[in-house]
């Protein structure tokens, strides 16, 4: 970590050249998200001779990657939505050139004295807010895709799509992720994209921002149970809003062990919410196509989590544990969706 820090101390000196004395401290690893290697550190400089520190999050592409995404996407969409109704960290820098530190990377604020933690989420303090977390989450969303790319400038920076072909597109990719990453055949996701596949949805009401992984886990709550911060923008792209809800709904991410969505609050509370807020409406057959979609795309990222792990593309352990672990439970929640499980 010392020759990290040092390195990133002179990008540093290099992007502010106004300041001197700059200390990287407590740089630590941030295990838990496989797209990209996260670090936070304390960044100490002098500014016309004042002290001045700054929390920082240091996000660098790995070796390999559960999930192969843009890291300018991802960044772009930080800096278009930073100081919008979507709270995200204030970005600082994109750097693709390697020589800093050996792999492109992006800085940003950090959030302090949050948590995103699924399950520490669900014990005190913040267990006494979940509701509030909720009604926070779910409205943001509605926010979100409610947004016109256009304005917000992501439209030039991502690839366009009509709104006839938002489903194509997603599912040709995810099936061709299951395609390259799977080790062993896989009947269940394959029968859920035949079905798919014969029963498209309709056009989308509108072209979105899509977060793409909006789920209980992905965004920074005080102990107050306020939504600070919408974490994880990788997977970013223009499509059909009803996507972004399908996701945030799965059952996969019931974490409290209930029927609640992210462990926050009842479904149906939750469609309410982001219809509200974003003048759309989530049609149920278009939304179950959405969510089924839901369960071939998590299959395709845990096959691919697997086998980043098994060919040592990436040491990481928690791509080997969601590769081993979460594929069954994705299974469970696309038969549960299709019908087939009680």
């Amino acid at each position: 970590m010392t020759n990290l820090s040092e390195r990133f101390a002179r990008y540093v000196a290099h992007q502010w050249p106004e300041v001197t004395d700059i200390r990287v401290e407590d740089l630590t690893r941030v295990h838990g998200g496989a797209s990209r290697e996260t670090y936070r550190l304390r960044l100490k400089y002098q500014r016309n001779g004042a002290p001045e520190e700054r929390p920082l999050i240091l996000r660098r592409d790995p070796s390999g990657s559960l999930i192969e995404t843009e890291r300018a996407t991802e960044y772009h969409a930080y800096r278009a939505l930073h100081g919008t109704a979507i709270p995200v960290p204030e970005p600082l820098w994109l750097e693709e050139d390697e020589q800093w530190l050996d792999r492109p990377f992006f800085v940003m604020e950090q959030i302090t004295d949050c948590e995103a933690s699924p399950q520490a989420l669900l014990l005190p303090p913040y267990q006494q807010h979940t509701q509030r977390m909720g009604e926070q989450k779910w409205r943001i969303l509605g926010e979100l895709n409610k947004m016109d790319p256009q304005e917000l400038g992501l439209a030039d920076v991502m690839p366009a799509v009509k709104p006839e072909e938002c489903w194509q597109r997603e599912l040709g990719h995810w099936e061709g992720v299951i395609d390259e990453d799977e080790m062993a055949p896989q009947p269940i996701g394959r029968a859920a994209i035949r079905w798919l596949r014969r029963h498209p949805p309709p056009p989308a009401q509108k072209i979105s921002v899509i977060h793409a992984d909006f789920r209980t886990g992905n965004f920074l709550a005080d102990s107050q149970g306020n939504i600070r911060a919408i974490l994880d923008w990788e997977m970013t792209h223009l499509g059909d809003p009803i996507e972004d809800l399908a996701w945030s709904l799965s059952r996969i991410w019931c974490w409290a062990r209930d029927d609640r969505p992210g462990g926050l609050l009842p479904r149906e509370r939750a469609i309410e919410l982001w219809e509200e807020a974003s003048g759309l409406r989530a049609d149920a057959e278009t939304l179950h196509w959405w969510e089924l979609f839901s369960g071939v795309k998590g299959l395709g990222i845990w096959l691919s989590s697997g086998r980043e792990y098994a060919t040592g593309t990436n040491h990481d352990p928690v791509l080997g544990f969601t590769g081993w672990w979460l594929p069954n439970s994705q299974n469970r929640a696309i038969l549960e969706t299709m019908g087939h499980l009680k």
